[in-house]
């Protein structure tokens, strides 16, 4: 494993992070609170040091299941979680459609103090706003909060992570440029990446530091898909037109250079893809079992991609992989 800072706060992540979404949320299969925290400790074991999670990722069970996991090697991990979803407002069947926000004070203070108690921890390392629009970019009261809390020490640092669908290109510019957050998270992989270069960009601007999510595009780029793969019951790629997987592997089919004669998987060149990018500290592949665990931790130590090959990369993005219509 290899380090990275996360800006302005003094801390190094791990260049390769967990993101507890996948063991908690029900959307890539369900996991017992034995598997979830066993495959946490095997990461920790391995070099990752940076967690993310969310309030609202099984109700809680995502953070108090991180705290399990690394009770007694606190110290060692960088925690990263979200705030900004209120489960109380929701109206309707759940899972139906996005949870109402709120980002006023008093709801801001109850839900740190929430996540602080679920974390077992006195301090938030990084706190981000979840999926937040222009009214919460816009709201001084929030940011005025998230200041105090920061100077109480109960957060170390804030930012914000981007969605929940890509997009929100706005939101992350004047989060970047006008409030002037140390972090951004966001989606961004070979295959999507828009809005993710314009907020790269903004952030090697104000120096900000960009963790990356759905590095794989939902698991076409780890390279196992074909015309014919199924999803399950409860897998959330079960519900996505059938055109985002025929296409996507049609274009999978342009990048099987990158495993560089099996010197590395397409999902761990995938990652070094993102690497390349000094700005990127974390990506957050999906980690649903221990044998995709072991591949995408040792990524940072296969071959760095060449010049030639990132050169190619950018001119198939541009092409659209060949495929009728524009990229992006």
């Amino acid at each position: 494993m290899r380090y990275r800072p996360l800006a302005q706060t003094g801390l190094q992540v791990s260049e390769v992070g967990f993101g507890v979404w996948t063991v908690t949320a029900g959307w890539w299969g369900e996991y017992t609170d034995e598997q979830a925290g066993a495959l946490m400790r095997r990461a920790l074991d391995l070099g990752v040091t940076y967690f993310d999670t969310a309030d609202t990722y099984g109700d809680g069970r995502g953070e108090t299941l991180l705290a399990e996991a690394i009770a007694g090697r606190r110290d060692e991990v960088v925690i990263g979680t979200k705030f900004g979803y209120d489960p109380a407002g929701q109206t309707g069947p759940r899972g139906q459609r996005e949870l109402p926000q709120d980002w006023s004070p008093g709801f801001v203070r109850r839900a740190c103090e929430q996540s602080l108690r679920r974390l077992n921890t006195d301090r938030i390392d990084c706190w981000q706003l979840h999926n937040p629009k222009m009214d919460a970019i816009e709201r001084d009261d929030l940011w005025q909060t998230l200041d105090d809390l920061r100077r109480e020490g109960k957060v170390l640092s804030y930012g914000v992570a981007l969605g929940p669908r890509i997009g929100w290109r706005e939101e992350g510019l004047r989060a970047l440029h006008e409030r002037r957050v140390p972090n951004i998270q966001i989606i961004h992989n070979l295959l999507e990446q828009e809005p993710g270069n314009d907020l790269i960009a903004a952030a090697r601007e104000t120096g900000a530091s960009v963790i990356v999510r759905v590095p794989h595009s939902s698991g076409l780029l780890e390279g196992h898909f074909t015309e014919d793969t199924t999803f399950p019951e409860g897998d959330h790629r079960r519900h996505r037109p059938r055109s985002w997987l025929t296409e996507g592997v049609k274009k999978i089919e342009h990048l099987r250079f990158l495993e560089a004669g099996g010197r590395r998987t397409l999902g761990q060149a995938a990652l070094k893809w993102l690497l390349a990018e000094p700005l990127i500290a974390s990506v957050l592949p999906n980690i649903y079992d221990a044998a995709q665990l072991e591949e995408f931790t040792v990524a940072p130590s296969t071959p760095d991609l060449m010049p030639e090959e990132l050169r190619r990369c950018d001119e198939l993005y541009a092409s659209n992989f060949g495929l009728a219509g524009v990229a992006g």
